[in-house]
């Protein structure tokens, strides 16, 4: 059997821009994606923790450093400048892996830089 397993989450991300022009996507900082390992094109779901909001896009680079976490596209609709969010991505594993399986958590501040890096889930045993 296989599973589909939270890989890795950027937690409380501010969003820096939202763009309704753009084809689609989240563009992420280079240096975030890196943190979280998620690839360009690479599916994301996004949690808007500020309307509640849920969606699926796809992720590409932003400019590494920058702090940038740019919603595009439709999804401009669902999340504007300010709202804080989390970008989580999933692996596909095999039943025997998922039992040790841990995500990665990337804990961000306020301006998008890293606090902490965490493979322990707050409120999970």
């Amino acid at each position: 059997m296989q599973r589909v397993m939270l890989k890795s989450k950027l937690h409380r991300a501010v969003v820096t821009d939202a763009n309704l022009d753009y084809e689609g996507s989240i563009a992420i900082d280079e240096e975030l994606m890196e943190a979280s390992s998620i690839l360009p094109f690479e599916q994301v779901q996004i949690y808007n923790i500020t309307n509640g909001n849920r969606f699926t896009t796809y992720a590409i680079k932003a400019e590494r450093g920058s702090g940038t976490i740019s919603i595009n596209g439709a999804a401009a609709h669902l999340a504007g400048k300010g709202d804080v969010i989390i970008i989580a991505s999933y692996s596909v594993v095999d039943d025997t892996e998922a039992q040790s399986h841990r995500p990665v958590t990337i804990y961000l501040d306020e301006h998008n830089r890293i606090k902490e890096v965490s493979a322990r889930i707050v409120g999970c045993v």
